[in-house]
């Protein structure tokens, strides 16, 4: 058995035995797509005493899909910092703690971050178990320069600090993710029409789900659609990098959008 084969025995969960749980476990939650929840992770959930969710509603939801039922606790921006405490204190009883969002990977846009630092600084033992993430999902089928990129979390609800931060999207020499709310998308792509009308972008919405869209285009062109065709559900915004940029930077590897594809995988 090589090292891989081992790693994946030695973390699987299954069989019923709570003590191979470490105190924390954070756990990547499906973006849309039930099915997309992974064994590992469903395992974590049915074992653990305690899932601490950012929303008791959407977790209770997922529990009830596995037919499960657990003690629930809320981690939320308003509450994580009078929350901390009481987590360490329940980890450092010996309870085995789940943590799960609204969708999608702790800590990316949403809580998590500190409950990791605070076990590092308690030292207490946690782990991360890999799955659904709208930010690479829409990064990978954006088909935009996927090395290297930047995620930004959600762009600023005000008209002037969102200007700000596009500015800066497309004076880098990456691609640039954002998450951005349906009912501000066509401000934003108009923004990019005044800041940036020939960059390129991908606009990702419902990721996973029946209605999934990657639509690829110019600001303008994208405008033009949703304009036309107002958007509806979550979106994940991809925004290359402008021609131009870091001409004089040494390139290690080109993942532009005029990359040849070989014969040979035609």
């Amino acid at each position: 058995m090589n090292d891989l084969d081992q790693s994946a025995k030695k973390n699987t969960v299954t069989g019923g035995d709570k003590s191979i749980l470490l105190p924390l476990t954070l756990i990547a939650t499906p973006i849309g797509n039930l099915g997309d929840l992974t064994l590992r992770a469903m395992d974590a959930l049915r074992l653990c005493d305690v899932v601490i969710a950012e929303d008791t509603r959407r977790a209770s939801q997922l529990l009830s899909h596995l037919e499960v039922r657990k003690p629930l606790v809320s981690f939320h921006e308003h509450n994580e910092e009078r929350r901390l405490p009481e987590l360490v204190a329940r980890m450092r009883a010996g309870e085995k703690l789940a943590m799960v969002t609204d969708a999608g990977t702790p800590s990316l846009s949403d809580p998590g971050f500190r409950l990791v630092r605070a076990c590092i600084t308690e030292a207490i033992h946690y782990t991360v178990l890999p799955g659904p993430s709208a930010v690479v999902t829409a990064l990978v089928g954006s088909g935009l320069p996927p090395v290297p990129f930047v995620f930004c979390g959600f762009l600023p609800s005000s008209g002037s600090g969102r200007r700000g931060e596009l500015r800066k999207a497309v004076s880098l020499t990456m691609t640039s993710i954002y998450f951005e709310s349906p009912h501000r998308l066509i401000d934003c792509l108009e923004d990019l029409v005044a800041i940036a009308p020939a960059s390129r972008l991908c606009v990702s919405r419902e990721l996973t789900k029946i209605h999934e869209e990657y639509r690829h285009g110019s600001p303008s062109v994208l405008a033009a659609h949703y304009s036309a065709h107002p958007p509806r559900g979550e979106i994940t915004l991809v925004i290359s990098p402008v021609a131009g940029n870091g001409e004089g930077a040494k390139k290690k590897k080109s993942y532009s959008e005029n990359t040849p594809i070989l014969r040979n995988l035609l």
